[in-house]
């Protein structure tokens, strides 16, 4: 551990030494590295075959540094004595919790507390949403209050939040913290490729679902990461030129094969991981 944090000061040393000795010369500059990376983590529904601590210890035995819970592995309503053991254990197994989702918000204020009171329990700082067209009052008020963002996820086409266009214009004149989750395999259905959405959707990006799909179209397969639509050395660049959060929710979403997804999980893993280190220079 102390190897890592001394690694990880260093790095940034290094790059403020950097920034600072190429202030005058911009063009060179901006081509360098300047944000920490993301962690890399999953959206443990991809191992929904598997009961909750077997999913954690997957997750980390694979490689991955945060998770994202859904209610299939911790539930809204759960007590705060088995929050806090899941928090322990995430943390045991040397990781963080970066997310919960995907939620659905409403009208219902009081209701919406309690999401955000759960998630202030867990230590999180983004919720993966679905608000109703109608939540969006009382969420500005949520989000004021215990600072933590909403990320609205996109699910494909037919649902209300299909095309970028349509989150931009909803959190329109909402606070900051309430922007976006691009599901970037949902995006791919809708006929959006990922550097189009990273890139409208610039400074309101605090989740990301790294997942991939054979086909532009409703109904396709998804792949392993890159086999697809998805170029995803190219995703993580337009990360960094859209200023992602070092704390957002970057999320791997594997959908295939539920009863024994590993392996493809595992490639999928090696291929985001190899593209990270490229992109941000990492040893």
């Amino acid at each position: 551990m102390w190897f890592t944090s001394r690694r990880r000061f260093l790095q940034t040393f290094a790059a403020a030494a950097a920034s600072t000795a190429l202030a005058g010369f911009p063009r060179f500059a901006a081509a360098s590295s300047t944000l920490a990376a993301p962690k890399l983590g999953i959206q443990l529904y991809s191992l929904r075959g598997f009961s909750r601590d077997d999913a954690l210890k997957h997750a980390a035995a694979l490689g991955f540094q945060q998770v994202e819970f859904y209610s299939g592995m911790l539930a809204l309503n759960a007590s705060d004595e088995e929050i806090a053991a899941t928090r322990k254990q995430v943390a045991d197994l040397g990781m963080s919790i970066s997310a919960h989702g995907v939620n659905r918000l409403t009208k219902d204020a009081a209701a919406n507390r309690a999401i955000f009171e759960f998630a202030k329990k867990l230590g999180i700082k983004c919720i993966s949403a679905d608000p109703d067209l109608d939540s969006f009052d009382n969420l500005d008020e949520l989000v004021r209050e215990f600072d933590i963002r909403v990320a609205i996820h996109n699910h494909g086409p037919g649902h209300r939040y299909n095309k970028a266009a349509d989150v931009l214009r909803v959190i329109e004149g909402h606070d900051a913290r309430i922007g976006a989750c691009a599901d970037l395999g949902h995006y791919i259905r809708s006929g959006q490729n990922a550097p189009e959405v990273i890139r409208l959707l610039k400074g309101r990006l605090y989740g990301i679902h790294l997942k991939d799909f054979e086909e532009m179209k409703q109904q396709t397969k998804g792949v392993i990461l890159g086999k697809g639509h998805l170029n995803v050395e190219h995703v993580f660049t337009e990360l960094e030129e859209a200023g992602f959060p070092a704390d957002g929710a970057l999320s791997l979403e594997y959908e295939e094969n539920p009863k024994d997804p590993i392996a493809e999980i595992e490639e999928c893993q090696q291929i985001a991981a190899a593209a990270l280190k490229k992109v941000h220079n990492l040893n």
